[in-house]
């Protein structure tokens, strides 16, 4: 028992006279169970009047709807008004949770308790209103996510605040901008929320506002450190008491992944999932890095690229040698169009490099008095000083306390902050602009080629997460369609949400690769082939090379989130990206892809299958076939175990047709 108060009442409305209240005196009580946490109330007296008691409406489905018993329904003036703007004879004498009813005279506990007593959990608790100050005795109004109002509890002996500082142990309460009586219990879960503040030794001010602040550190730096202890602070109720049967289960499956067959075996606790066949993955290999000589050969006399379909394609299979990146990155990252000359591309520069140094003139000016006053701009050059000195210094460029490469890094970030204040700056950008400014080596070129990445990864940062959420759905959706039994353990450990894949989505699998193998899965990103969200394709294929030691060794949740930690920097880059493609492949050639699938890798309807000789339908139009995507290449290839076979050589482009 974490709180016990006497004296606490109902006051019902049914009393002997009309102008006077039936007073209930009862005791509260929240109780702190092995996987919940309970909200108690029982009367002191056991034996009321049973013409008081109120029950749920033979037609509803669920503890939702109240009538009074009709034989000794109690009169009540239609004027009285709600003084209290409780519902008073809204009395339950069930558990407030949605339970399926027979009829509507179940108005007696199974143990023969008082019928005035309720339980809820609070999980199911949606908000608390308060009473006005100086208002007669302190109460409370427990509104639940059923939009169930329970009857207003009235503190005779005291008032209502340690029961709130009690329950602010186990939730969060946010006071609700409409009405500040309103205690608005936040989705998030405090006790998780403790249990990483405990595990970082910071002050506590909520897991929410560590994520906007510094994503990376807060749920990936020290996942592997993750106890039993704090996971069990995930879980408020028991699970086993909230299992959905297996009819509904398949029917949440399927209508989060529409398409998947489902199969509902008849042992209880057991859904079976037929996955889609999706066939065998091909084999996949990869060329040689495109050459100086490559590029110079696809680009007209006045700097134009000739054909840029191609040299995407060649850049997907085997990504550029170092020396192009400084010029070749400026078009994948949308800095240059595709289409510009020579000439544009420099009068582009000269533009851009006067709009940087008077972005960059703005916050250098702010004197220090000026700065004291403006708190986002001191917060932002904070956490970006925080930041550049815990950049990876195993490059060169970046080595040294005072190196001007960090410095250029500092400059860099405080310039974005004046050029998207509203975001400013989030901990965890400036691991995407580090390579970036690595591989430009000039400030100017850096930011604006930064601005159009961060253009792609801008609602990573952004405080709500959505675009975090939606990638972590959409990677779900893709594993379990690749293999339906490896999510079923996953989900079996707790594991479902792909929470340990965060840090790869947020930067980009910055942390995971060396420097430069992170250079070379970017620029291959960049091409934004084979199709969209490629990216979680190479989240499937690192999760596939891992599954069987994860399910051979049994990892739990905490082995499971150690061992995704500890593979950063162990990660063969060239084998990934031809297995993610060949992972694309598979999918893009399945006749019968689910819709969702095929929205989030952004292929046409898949009801319509090209033919694998010809490439087109039976109306004769022609359609693209991933298959014969690369057919017009035949280079030098790199095969997944990192061989390379330089038998083959280049054909001219001058023979090629373009895509």
């Amino acid at each position: 028992v974490a709180y016990e108060q006497e004296g606490v009442f109902i006051h019902s409305s049914c009393g002997k006279n009309d102008d006077q209240d039936s007073l209930i005196p009862g005791v509260l009580r929240v109780i702190e169970k092995e996987n919940e946490v309970i909200v108690d109330w029982r009367p002191l007296d056991d034996t009321l009047d049973t013409s008081n008691i109120l029950c749920a409406g033979k037609d509803s489905s669920s503890v939702v709807e109240w009538t009074q018993t009709p034989k000794e329904k109690c009169s009540r003036g239609a004027d009285r008004p709600s003084s209290y703007e409780a519902e008073w004879d809204m009395v339950t004498t069930v558990s407030f949770k949605k339970k399926p009813h027979s009829n509507g005279d179940a108005t007696a506990h199974a143990n023969g308790e008082s019928k005035w007593s309720f339980l809820f959990s609070l999980t199911d608790l949606k908000s608390i209103k308060q009473n006005k100050e100086g208002m007669g005795w302190s109460y409370l109004v427990f509104c639940l996510k059923d939009d169930v109002k329970l009857p207003a509890l009235h503190f005779h002996h005291g008032d209502s605040k340690l029961l709130i500082k009690c329950l602010e142990k186990h939730v969060v309460l946010n006071e609700s901008p409409q009405d500040k009586r309103i205690l608005l219990v936040n989705s998030q879960n405090k006790s998780l929320s403790q249990s990483f503040e405990n595990l970082f030794d910071e002050p506590s001010y909520g897991l929410l506002q560590k994520l906007k602040k510094d994503p990376y550190t807060v749920t990936m730096g020290r996942f592997s450190k993750v106890t039993n202890y704090i996971f069990d602070s995930f879980r408020l109720s028991d699970t086993s008491t909230q299992r959905r049967p297996p009819s509904e289960m398949a029917d949440f499956l399927n209508d989060a992944i529409p398409g998947l067959k489902i199969n509902q075996q008849e042992e209880p606790g057991f859904e079976v999932i037929t996955r889609i066949d999706l066939g065998k993955q091909p084999e996949v290999s990869r060329r040689e890095p495109v050459s100086a000589e490559e590029w110079a050969k696809n680009m007209d006399s006045e700097g134009r690229i000739l054909n840029v379909d191609y040299i995407k394609r060649l850049i997907f299979k085997g990504g550029l040698c170092h020396t192009l990146r400084k010029e070749a990155w400026k078009f994948l990252l949308g800095y240059f169009p595709w289409n510009s000359t020579k000439e544009e591309r420099a009068n582009l520069q000269k533009r851009k490099t006067d709009e940087y140094f008077r972005m960059k003139l703005q916050w250098k000016s702010v004197s220090e008095e000026q700065e004291k006053r403006n708190s986002r701009l001191r917060d932002y050059r904070s956490l970006i000083e925080k930041d550049v000195n815990r950049t990876d210094r195993t490059n060169k460029f970046y080595e040294g306390e005072d190196n001007p490469g960090l410095i250029l890094l500092h400059d860099i970030l405080m310039t974005y902050c004046m050029y998207d204040f509203d975001l400013g700056y989030v901990q965890g950008m400036s691991d995407l602009l580090s390579p970036v400014l690595y591989v430009m080596e000039n400030e100017v070129d850096a930011f604006w080629c930064f601005v159009s990445y961060m253009d792609q990864m801008h609602q990573n940062f952004e405080e709500q997460m959505q675009g975090m959420k939606t990638q972590l759905i959409q990677l779900s959706t893709l594993l379990r369609l690749l293999d339906s039994g490896f999510c079923s353990y996953l989900e079996s450990q707790d594991s479902g949400y792909l929470y340990f894949c965060f840090r790869w989505l947020l930067i980009r699998f910055k942390r995971e690769f060396s420097f430069q193998d992170i250079l070379r899965l970017w620029e291959v990103m960049w091409t934004e082939l084979p199709c969209q969200n490629f990216h979680l394709l190479l989240c499937c294929a690192i999760l596939e090379s891992e599954k069987q030691q994860i399910m051979d060794k049994h990892y739990g949740f905490n082995e499971i989130l150690k061992h995704i930690n500890e593979l950063s920097m162990k990660i063969d880059v060239e084998y990934i990206l031809c297995k993610a493609e060949a992972i694309s492949m598979q999918m893009m050639n399945c006749k019968e892809l689910p819709q969702a699938v095929s929205e989030i890798l952004g292929i046409e309807s898949s009801s319509v299958t090209p033919d694998s000789d010809t490439g087109e339908d039976e109306s004769g139009a022609v359609l693209s076939c991933p298959t014969s995507l690369y057919q017009s290449i035949s280079p030098p290839v790199i095969a997944a175990n990192g061989t390379r076979d330089s038998t083959q050589q280049m054909p001219d482009t001058q023979s090629l047709t373009p895509a």
